[in-house]
């Protein structure tokens, strides 16, 4: 059997799933959410849960979508601006969450996050224990970063890469089995011998080929992360024990393809960090 293959069986004994979801797949170009790709996204992670699989999901979006709501032409740069747009999207986007998630049967429950919350003990472990409850409860958290009172993080590229570095610190705070990197691409890109691009459908070791691959990432207008930032909180997670998959989140049921093992997107094998 081909490696592609064999590991992809590794979905089948996978408990836990964090599914992280970012800003592009989420909203228009203008920042309006997408409620016809987050009614599917959400229909897609429902029938995980229905499945016995126990869900969290990051979220991006809330600063996109706040700045559409408040007329802005672009993603602001001072930080009063940002943690305004950050109020006014996250309470459009729970509102979403909450209302679509519903529809299922499904209950949500917000959690916002910020690096000081990974760095203090106390904290920490509170973060942990709310977590762990609505998981064993059935409830699905919805996690963002709190732009709202965090400052160096939303004003610099090197903060959470657009929740990607946040992701692989739920994944390492929950101990997730999986984590499903959402993109508006279909995973990382290979050059081929034709001089185009292929799929890469599986990485075994993070390593600086691989990092190689990435192209120089410049930041749109709603979002901030890029293939770098995807790579480098899947060698976090891998090293914490968990498979990652990259994938094309605009992709119709691309959350159960996954999970039935099928061959989409790049898998990252855990321990390959």
């Amino acid at each position: 059997m081909k490696k592609s293959l064999r590991y992809r069986e590794l979905t089948a004994d996978v408990r836990r799933v964090v599914v992280k979801i970012g800003s592009r797949v989420l909203v228009t170009r203008s920042g309006r959410p997408d409620i016809r790709r987050m009614r599917a996204l959400i229909d897609d992670m429902s029938a995980l849960r229905q499945d016995g699989k126990e869900l969290a999901v990051i979220t991006s979006g809330a600063i996109a979508a706040g700045t559409e709501a408040l007329g802005m032409s672009s993603r602001p740069t001072a930080l009063p601006e940002l943690q305004m747009a950050a109020a006014v999207g996250q309470c459009r986007l729970m509102s979403k969450y909450s209302e679509l998630f519903l529809r299922r049967n499904l209950k949500v429950g917000q959690v916002l996050l910020t690096h000081a919350d990974f760095q203090h003990k106390i904290r920490l472990n509170n973060a942990r224990r709310t977590l762990d409850s609505l998981l064993r409860h059935g409830v699905v958290p919805v996690i963002n970063e709190n732009d709202v009172v965090a400052d160096e993080e939303i004003k610099a590229d090197l903060a959470l890469g657009d929740n990607d570095l946040l992701a692989a610190l739920v994944v390492k705070m929950i101990r997730a089995d999986m984590l499903i990197i959402l993109s508006t691409v279909d995973g990382l890109r290979a050059p081929d011998a034709r001089g185009r691009t292929r799929r890469v459908t599986y990485v075994e070791t993070i390593n600086r080929a691989v990092m190689r691959l990435v192209s120089p990432h410049k930041a749109g207008g709603l979002s901030k992360g890029g293939m770098g930032s995807k790579l480098r909180a899947a060698q976090m997670a891998s090293k914490a024990g968990c498979t990652v998959v990259i994938a094309n989140g605009r992709t119709d049921g691309i959350l159960s393809a996954v999970m039935r093992g099928e061959d989409v997107g790049t898998l990252i094998l855990a321990g390959a960090g």
